[in-house]
Order: C-alpha cells, then sequence, then structure tokens
C-alpha cells in the first residue's frame, strides 16, 4: 500500500511528468538518429548501403526501438492538454502532418506500411480539427463533407482498377503489346510517353496510369529500366490532363467553377504540356538505365493466348472508360458514377460470356476484384482525408493568403501553386485559390487562371505523391520516395519550368500552337 501512495505522488507531481516526457524525448531522439543514419546512407547509395544494413538489422534492438517510441507516445497523449490543443490548432495539426509525410517517405527504411501511417496521419488529424473546431457538429460537418469529396476518388481509382484487371485477365492488352514491335529502350520510352499523353488527354491521368502501367509490366520486366518507364508515365499523365478540361480533376474543377472554358483553354496550354513532357523524355534519353539497357527478349504476352471472347471484353472494357466523360457532360452527376456504371456492364458482361464455365472463373469480377491494389486505394483515403483536415482547419487557406502578400507577382503566384501541389493534393490548393480570386479579380480564360491550370496538373509530377498517377504508380510499381526524388524529380522540375517559360512566350508574342508548329526546329524542316 505505502508504494502505491508513493507511486501515485510521483505521477501526480508535475515536475515528474515533466523530466519523464524529457527523458523519453531524448530517447526518441537518440532513436531517430539511429534510425535516420542507415536511411541517409541507403538513399544515397542504393543497392551496396542496402546490403550493408540488412547485413546489421538487429531485431531485438529494433523492438526496443519501437518500444521507446510508443512510449513516448502514450506519454505524450496523457499529457496533452485539450484546451491547449485547441488553442494550437494549427501548429499540432502541422505537426502531426510532417512526422506522418516523413513516415511516409522513409517507409523502406522504418518497415511502417504507408497505408496504415496513411489512416493513422488522416484519424489523427481530425481528433485534433474535432478539438479545434468551434463544436463537435461543425468538425462532424466538415468530416463528412470532405469524406464525400474523397469517396468519389476512392470509388473511381477501384472501378477503374477493377476494369483495367478485368481486361488484363482476358489478355486484352496483348492487342496492344503486340503492335509494339520496338525494342530499343529509346524509342520505346518516347513511345510510352507519347501514348500516355494522348490517353491522358481523354481520359483523366489516374486511369492512364492504371492502363500504362498494367501494360508496361507486360512489356518490360522488373528493372530500373520499367521503373524509369512508369516515372514517364506520370509525367506524361500529368501533362496531358493539363490542356483538355477532362483529363485531370484540377483541370476539371477550374472548367465546371467557371475559371476556365475548353477551346482557349486547350489551344493555350497544348503547346507548355507538350514541352513539360519533352524536356524529361529528352534528358531520360540521355541516362545509362535507357542506354545501358538492351531489350532482347520477345513480348512476354507473345507465348500467351487471348482469353475466350477477349477481344470482346478489350473493347467494351475501353469503351466503358472512354464513355466516362460523356456520361458526365450528359448527366452531370461525378465521372466516379459513370465509372461504376462501366464497371456494372462489365461485370454483367463476363457473369454472360462465361456462365457455365467453371474452369474460367478467374475472368470474372469477383476473382478481379480480389487481385486488385486495395492497399494503394486504402493509401489513397488516408492521404486525402489529411490534406481535407488541413483545408477544413483554414491552413491550406492561410498559405495561399501568405503567397499572395509576399508573391505579388501572378506568374510567381500559380508556379508556387504547382510546387507545393508536389507537396500535398493540388485540388485542395486549386478551391483555396478559387476562394482568394474571384472572376471579378480574373476574368474566366485569363493568363492566372490557365497557368494555375498548367502548373497545378503538371507540378505533381515532382515528386511521386504529388499527383494521383504517382501515388498510383508507388502503389502498382512498388517504388520508394528516394529512387524517384533521386532519379525523376530533377528532370521533371526543368519539364515543369520548360513549360512554363513557353506559356510566357507564347502568351507574350501573342502566337498560336500554329505558329510555334512552323518554327523549323520544331517542325522538322
Amino acid at each position: 500500500m505505502a508504494h502505491l501512495k508513493v507511486l501515485m505522488t510521483l505521477v501526480t507531481n508535475r515536475n515528474f511528468l515533466e523530466h519523464t516526457v524529457f527523458v523519453l524525448f531524448k530517447q526518441l531522439l537518440v532513436t531517430f538518429v539511429h534510425i535516420i543514419q542507415p536511411m541517409y546512407i541507403t538513399c544515397s547509395v542504393d543497392e551496396t548501403s542496402s546490403q550493408d544494413f540488412e547485413a546489421t538489422y538487429q531485431p531485438k534492438t529494433d523492438i526496443l526501438k519501437a518500444l521507446a517510441i510508443l512510449g513516448a507516445a502514450a506519454i505524450g497523449t496523457m499529457a496533452i492538454n485539450q484546451s491547449w490543443v485547441a488553442a494550437n490548432q494549427d501548429v499540432v495539426m502541422a505537426l502531426l502532418f510532417v512526422i506522418g509525410y516523413a513516415a511516409i517517405i522513409f517507409e523502406e527504411y522504418m518497415a511502417f506500411n504507408k497505408s496504415g501511417v496513411g489512416l493513422l496521419m488522416a484519424v489523427s488529424l481530425w481528433v485534433v480539427r474535432s478539438i479545434g473546431a468551434p463544436s463537435t457538429e461543425v468538425a462532424v460537418s466538415e468530416l463528412t463533407h470532405a469524406s464525400a469529396e474523397v469517396s468519389e476518388i476512392v470509388f473511381f481509382l477501384l472501378g477503374a482498377m477493377t476494369i483495367v484487371e478485368i481486361v488484363d485477365a482476358h489478355q486484352g492488352f496483348k492487342l496492344v503489346t503486340d503492335n509494339i514491335i520496338t525494342r530499343k529502350p529509346r524509342t520505346l520510352l518516347w513511345l510510352v510517353g507519347l501514348m500516355t499523353f494522348l490517353l491522358s488527354s481523354i481520359l483523366d491521368n489516374l486511369t492512364s496510369t492504371v492502363v500504362m502501367i498494367s501494360l508496361l509490366r507486360k512489356l518490360v520486366p522488373p528493372s530500373e529500366y520499367r521503373k524509369l518507364l512508369g516515372a514517364v508515365v506520370v509525367i506524361a499523365a500529368n501533362a496531358g490532363g493539363a490542356w483538355t478540361p477532362i483529363g485531370d480533376v484540377t483541370t476539371t474543377v477550374l472548367w465546371t467553377h467557371g475559371q476556365i472554358s475548353t477551346l482557349p483553354t486547350m489551344k493555350a496550354l497544348i503547346v507548355p504540356s507538350v514541352v513539360s513532357l519533352a524536356v524529361p523524355l529528352a534528358l531520360l534519353s540521355l541516362t545509362s538505365e535507357v542506354n545501358g539497357t538492351v531489350l532482347d527478349s520477345p513480348n512476354v504476352l507473345s507465348s500467351e493466348q487471348m482469353a475466350p471472347r477477349g477481344l470482346l471484353v478489350f473493347s467494351v472494357g475501353i469503351g466503358v472508360v472512354v464513355f466516362v466523360p460523356v456520361f458526365k457532360a450528359l448527366t452531370g452527376l461525378p465521372p466516379f458514377m459513370g465509372m461504376l456504371l462501366g464497371l456494372g456492364v462489365l461485370w454483367i458482361l463476363t457473369d454472360a460470356i462465361h456462365y457455365g464455365e467453371s474452369d474460367r472463373q478467374k475472368l470474372k469480377v469477383p476473382q478481379a476484384l480480389s487481385r486488385i491494389d486495395t492497399q494503394g486505394a486504402l493509401f489513397f483515403l488516408g492521404i486525402l482525408l489529411s490534406v481535407s483536415s488541413l483545408e477544413a482547419a483554414g491552413i491550406l487557406r492561410e498559405l495561399a493568403n501568405y503567397l499572395n502578400a509576399h508573391i505579388p507577382n501572378i506568374e510567381l503566384i500559380a508556379s508556387a501553386i504547382g510546387v507545393v501541389s508536389a507537396i500535398i493534393d493540388n485540388v485542395p490548393l486549386v478551391a483555396a485559390t478559387m476562394g482568394m480570386y474571384d472572376l471579378s479579380s480574373f476574368p474566366q480564360d485569363s493568363e492566372f487562371w490557365q497557368l494555375v491550370a498548367y502548373c497545378a496538373s503538371t507540378g505533381g509530377s515532382m515528386l511521386i505523391i504529388g499527383s494521383a498517377a504517382g501515388v498510383a504508380f508507388m502503389g502498382m510499381e512498388n517504388v520508394d520516395f528516394c529512387w524517384y526524388l533521386w532519379k525523376v524529380s530533377g528532370v521533371a522540375f526543368v519539364g515543369y519550368a520548360a513549360g512554363i517559360a513557353a506559356y510566357l512566350a507564347i502568351h507574350n508574342l501573342h502566337l498560336s500552337p500554329y505558329d510555334v508548329a512552323q518554327v523549323p526546329f520544331l517542325s522538322g524542316s
């Protein structure tokens, strides 16, 4: 009983708690340094350091580190004062987002799955928002609104991935891959970029990425070169979606709210979008991964036969995906409804054509659902919910106001929005921008809105988690943040800047895309 009284006295003593928190925080910092050192080395020198790290890996030590982190988190949770959190909501949410973001970046080295981290971060941010909101009802209303928007994107992603998986199960992509006969790595690099660019201008960049990554899996064996091709798909998908109102969710938002219209936007942004893709392709063509690759192996699909009625499934699958923007235009309903309609049509079709064929159950939708990347979809859900909490708290609006106060030049503001969109989701940024500047400040199809459409769409290519296309690529090919940062971010930034320069040159010189095409270097004459 005496021991219990002593323990209670210590626990209720403020100095004791502060000392305990300090000691645990110090231990957490030491642990973090021990973790960061091998991570930094591994990010810098790739394979060799990774092998050294695995050789020195000590499970017992890592368990102790995990216990120390959990202990510090538990003490921090107990020491949290709700009134302090409410008064410093922005600071707490920013810290939580940075910590979660860092854990996602270093997923490969901390052994924490990014989907779990994303979900944990999302819930934690919304808990803090519920504490800092004027009332719980306000926070619930904000969460309900955010969940509706996020769910649309997640349902769209799940529908698109399932349709692609069904077509792939029927070997439908064999029709496309059989016609890609080049075995030259540089030629294939440009061909993949061009195909993705055109596809993304008709579909959205997320669907285009899912389709093209699926094709690459059939064309190229796992290698550094295939990762590079996947990165090209991300850059091309974002560039292709920038110049059409239905190609990217950002341009769609601006289009539906009246900031841009169809033909003027397409004419103004087609050349910058092409430049933003052509420059990275030219730079990547000079890398050793491209020049040192020999694609002398036959197409992996050449020995495989298309499933019965595979041509029908391929035609219907691509048709229903292409029909999604038409469905939106006809009904006014969100795109995910059109994607779910297409999935339902394909579901009924495959059930009908494979009725009574017990040996072909893998060709039906239930089996396809078991093979899609649900982990990636949950990661996407966590990221979007996290960003929506920052938007609900007004942090994104404060960031936009800061840009407006310190960067009075509209070209620089639009360019900065593109850079920031590489870090967090571009849709809330564009939404905050529309809230700051109405059509009376900048009329429809003004230089500002067209630059925002271009920058917010293509700026996400600079980081792998900066766009829906990058997140899909990250999940489907298991590419880590450091690899993309080291290999691709630089060339993506150069392409992004070159596209802005091309837009400003055309706009200031009052040139048309036809005039640009007459330039001898570009026309090939």
